[in-house]
């Protein structure tokens, strides 16, 4: 398995992708099951694929580098696409899912994926927060996407029924108070744990340094992550605090801050090649590494 690629899995969840395509024309069982086997196949890819980097690196792959990071973003969701569309064949969740997946996927090629200097001097109390800070941050990003999902399947449906289109044999998904359900608590759940993750990452910065190290908030990168946080923390505050707000209206909310969010979080990593991030100013002049996009490398 050592020959393993990015190639290998992203091809086989393009191929899955295609095949869901697919079943929007024609929906059978044959189609079903190799679909099902193709997402399997580059699921097991990219798993051996983490566990080679992993063992490369002697870390964990949520620490060993941006790259791995990604890797195990999109291996999270496509095991939750898996897990969904083997228990409801009828669900059409690949649709939305898969090119995230695909995205994250292709945008970890263009990173870097070599081990942060400081998570390798392996002092047990900066693992331990460095690894809470990448947890929160992947399951926030991980319900970030899942609040995309459920913003672009409630959007269809309400479209749908609006205009009293005939339900598509391929297309088949949750009525709209199921997903007005399922955004809400995406955005209840993810921005709270971002904002944890957020914090965990500053408080890592300055544990390094003992304390010593200033924050400089002039970095371009800083700016970016705070505005798009309190963007994050405004939707949260208002859908706290209005009662049983417009489904659509969240729905549509969501996608624009969430997919700000998202398009920011990719766009700095390809961008800087994985190295985007908050950055603590150090007594010779040189920038610790923290914050929102760069995960491993607090």
């Amino acid at each position: 398995m050592s020959n393993i690629s990015i190639f290998c899995f992203f091809a086989s969840y393009l191929v899955a992708f295609a095949l869901e395509l697919s079943r929007l024309l024609k929906r059978t069982t044959i189609s079903r099951t190799v679909m099902l086997l193709f997402g399997t196949a580059g699921l097991v890819a990219h798993t051996f694929y983490l566990f080679e980097q992993s063992a490369k690196q002697n870390l964990p792959p949520l620490l060993s580098s941006t790259h791995d990071w990604m890797l195990v973003l999109a291996w999270v969701v496509i095991l939750f696409y898996l897990f969904m569309t083997t228990f409801d064949r009828d669900l059409a969740v690949g649709l939305f899912l898969l090119p995230l997946v695909l995205l994250f996927v292709g945008a970890a090629y263009f990173v870097n994926d070599s081990p942060n200097a400081m998570i390798a001097t392996r002092e047990s109390a900066i693992q331990k927060w460095a690894m809470l800070h990448a947890t929160l941050l992947m399951f926030g990003i991980a319900g970030v996407v899942w609040g995309i999902v459920c913003s672009l399947m409630y959007l269809v449906q309400h479209r749908r029924l609006k205009q009293q289109q005939t339900l598509q044999q391929g297309l088949t998904l949750p009525s709209l108070p199921r997903l007005a359900r399922w955004n809400r608590w995406s955005v209840m759940v993810s921005i709270p744990l971002l904002t944890l993750g957020m914090l965990t990452g500053v408080g890592l910065g300055l544990y390094a340094k003992g304390g010593a190290a200033t924050m400089s908030f002039t970095d371009p990168v800083i700016m970016v992550n705070g505005s798009v946080w309190l963007v994050m923390v405004g939707f949260f505050i208002w859908l706290w605090r209005t009662d049983r707000p417009a489904g659509k209206q969240v729905a549509w909310l969501t996608m624009w801050a969430f997919g700000f969010l998202l398009v920011t979080l990719i766009g700095l990593q390809v961008l800087t090649g994985g190295h985007a991030a908050m950055s603590v100013s150090q007594p010779d002049g040189s920038q610790l590494v923290i914050g929102v996009p760069t995960i491993e490398e607090c």
